[in-house]
């Protein structure tokens, strides 16, 4: 398709990377939904981080567009962006499933997520080598969250 032609359905770039973004934002949603939960929580957790990555690195364009702020001056608008907050929220419900409840363990995890993808995508495209990490990583985070708990709870 040509520009002009583009722009007979988009009134300008950024409501072209609007439109892109909420494709992926529902993408995401809809594949986070087919992540199966086993009722272990640590399984559980794993496969969550590894569709996370996996679906992160299998388009590095895509997940600069979500996850990352690489187009200057754009914002996704505030229906497509409460495509990706359901996303964070659909994440934030399976933590607190597993019983991880600590305010910033949802930060701290897609810290870990986006750590993990950005090292990926950089430095062995189409490798392995930060993904093959995701289950040492999610299992010091869930050991991390164990630890909150029993100093809260002074066990």
């Amino acid at each position: 398709m040509r520009a002009p032609s583009l722009y007979s359905y988009f009134d300008s770039k950024h409501a072209i990377y609007d439109a892109m973004f909420a494709q992926g934002a529902r993408e995401y949603l809809d594949r986070q939904a087919a992540v199966p939960v086993t009722g272990d929580a640590l399984l559980d957790l794993r496969a969550g981080m590894r569709f996370f990555i996996e679906f992160c690195t299998e388009d590095p364009s895509r997940y600069q567009l979500l996850f990352q702020r690489t187009i200057p001056g754009f914002e996704p608008s505030g229906e497509s962006f409460a495509i990706a907050v359901a996303g964070l929220t659909a994440m934030r419900e399976r933590l607190g499933a597993i019983g991880v409840t600590d305010s910033g363990a949802l930060d701290l995890l897609t810290a870990i997520g986006t750590g993990l993808t950005d090292q990926q995508i950089s430095n062995d495209p189409g490798g392995d080598r930060w993904a093959r990490l995701v289950d040492e990583a999610t299992e010091m985070f869930f050991a991390h969250q164990i630890q909150l708990k029993k100093k809260r709870s002074g066990s």
